[in-house]
């Protein structure tokens, strides 16, 4: 476990060192998921994944001296999320599940695939993996996962794929 933590911290306060903005970015979505399984992230329980990724984010938000003065004087920061739901999906957005359908044909995702949902809002597949399906105006759940992901689950189906909101 420390040498997880130890590769962790390498691999993702470094970037975070040298960025000037506070804005937060999961080792997740930074690494490849095989770096990401190299590392012996995929070991760890999801609580235990968000735990890590809540004291990254925590002490990264905090390495800024703006958000620092206003943690320190309890009042909410100019980084603070105050996005609408329109947001969701979006870097210092509001996190929450939500559900919406996919429209017309769907043949499944095969890597770097678009979901664009009948709330308007377009996804994007994050890993390479695949799945083959044959449906018409599926249903579908995001919801977010760890270090900051999201998951993208088809209803009826017993599959998941990280993605990303691209609008």
């Amino acid at each position: 476990m420390r040498r997880v933590l130890a590769v962790l911290l390498m691999i993702g306060l470094g970037p975070f060192a040298l960025a000037r903005s506070p804005s937060f970015s999961s080792l997740e979505e930074r690494m490849s998921a095989q770096d990401f399984r190299q590392a012996g992230l995929d070991k760890l329980s999801e609580a235990e994944l968000a735990a890590l990724n809540a004291w990254i984010e925590r002490n990264v938000r905090l390495a800024d001296p703006t958000v620092a003065a206003a943690a320190a004087q309890d009042q909410p920061s100019a980084t603070a999320p105050t996005a609408g739901a329109s947001m969701v999906g979006f870097e210092n957005a509001r996190r929450e599940e939500f559900g919406s359908r996919i429209l017309g044909a769907f043949k499944g995702w095969s890597g770097k695939t678009e979901f664009h949902l009948e709330n308007g809002q377009v996804w994007q597949q994050v890993e390479n993996d695949r799945y083959i399906v044959d449906l018409v105006d599926p249903a579908v759940t995001i919801k977010p996962g760890a270090f900051g992901s999201w998951r993208l689950k088809i209803e009826g189906l017993n599959r998941t794929t990280l993605v990303k909101r691209i609008r």
